[in-house]
């Protein structure tokens, strides 16, 4: 009896190619034979997939139904084999009629090393591939004026550089660089691979070469080869004005170095600012308080306060009432990635005088108030 592909992965003919690949991934993910499932439902799930899952061959399937796939097997639908590890890489392995996607199946089970209980490569990229440098976290502490107003501050701390005897490439300066024998160059190794689906020809990082693809005569004396050395560093940086506690400054390219010429990472500071006796920051606004007596509340007066700009003279009008806000336009701090500035609120506390002689409660009981 003809086999239905679509009905072995449980979607109609007029499914789309996300809902079949979906469907895929659910029922292999359920009958992979590593985790308990049928051996022959797994294969029989993939070679449909194979099939469904490229637009060419889901035609001619569609017109001619799985025969049309299995004259001289079903790896040579579409002459679309396997590639093995020459030229154009592989997308799969083929064995006894037999093909795996790892493409479709590397996310979902973890990747091809994953599958079959093995370290290795799918193939795609012959050469060892780069590790870009760890990013780094520091804590920065500012005083509140320096967070106001910016300015530049020297951090001092250790990470890896790129090691300045060799510039990062491994070998000592003068040493005779050789194309690894082992390899030919490309940094990767073919094994076969013996598994509960067959053999399988897999991909390795070279032992001998460590995946560069070329011997040193001498590694570098001062990093080992690694082309990198932890070293104390001085790194001059610019506070930007405006920036609060809490936030970050991000330095890219000033993490770790990556090892062989690969990309630096990035530093990060997280910033923590000290607070100030008589400026409270609210967001881009300040906000400070000041004490007048009675007199000056009652007739008026003018007084000088501080801001973060230096001192100013407020007025205050007759008859101010305790708790009154009075606002001094843009008076508080550089907006960080706007223009303009914020403001500066000033409330006003009354201090009532207490132990009054006799004459002065006379006076006050005049007033009348």
């Amino acid at each position: 009896m003809p086999k239905d592909y679509y009905d072995i992965l449980g979607v109609s003919k007029n499914a789309g190619a996300a809902d079949i690949k979906t469907a895929f991934r659910k029922k292999a993910h359920e009958h992979h034979p590593d985790k308990g499932g049928d051996e022959v439902k797994f294969k029989e799930l993939n070679e449909a997939y194979q099939v469904l899952g490229n637009a060419e061959k889901r035609q001619r399937y569609d017109q001619f139904g799985a025969a049309a796939f299995q004259q001289g097997g079903f790896n040579n639908a579409g002459g679309q084999g396997a590639s093995g590890f020459g030229g154009q890489g592989f997308s799969g392995f083929q064995n006894g009629g037999f093909n795996v996607d790892f493409e479709d199946l590397g996310d979902m089970f973890g990747g091809f090393g994953d599958i079959f209980g093995f370290g290795g490569s799918s193939g795609r990229g012959s050469s060892k591939r780069q590790t870009r440098g760890r990013d780094l976290e520091m804590k920065i502490g500012l005083e509140f004026m320096e967070a106001i107003f910016g300015g530049e501050k020297e951090l001092n701390f250790s990470k890896n550089i790129t090691c300045n005897r060799c510039h990062g490439e491994g070998a000592e300066p003068g040493a005779k660089v050789e194309t690894c024998k082992t390899c030919g160059g490309s940094g990767r190794v073919a094994h076969i691979q013996r598994t509960i689906l067959g053999n399988i020809q897999t991909q390795a990082t070279c032992s001998h070469c460590g995946g560069e693809g070329k011997i040193y005569s001498q590694k570098c004396t001062k990093c080992g080869g690694a082309g990198i050395h932890h070293e104390a560093v001085k790194l001059k940086i610019r506070i930007p004005a405006g920036i609060d506690d809490g936030e970050s400054i991000k330095l890219s390219g000033q993490g770790e170095a990556g090892q062989k010429g690969a990309p630096a990472g990035d530093l990060y500071l997280r910033v923590k600012v000290a607070a100030h006796k008589n400026f409270i920051r609210d967001g881009y606004d300040i906000r400070t308080e000041e004490v007048i007596n009675i007199k000056q509340a009652i007739l008026g007066d003018k007084i000088e306060v501080a801001t973060i700009h230096g001192p100013v003279k407020l007025k205050i009008p007759e008859g101010t009432q305790s708790g009154t806000v009075f606002k001094l336009k843009e008076k508080g701090i550089t907006k960080l990635r706007n223009r303009g500035l914020g403001d500066q609120f000033i409330k006003i506390t009354v201090k009532i005088p207490a132990g009054l002689n006799r004459r002065q409660k006379q006076i006050l009981e005049q007033l009348n108030m």
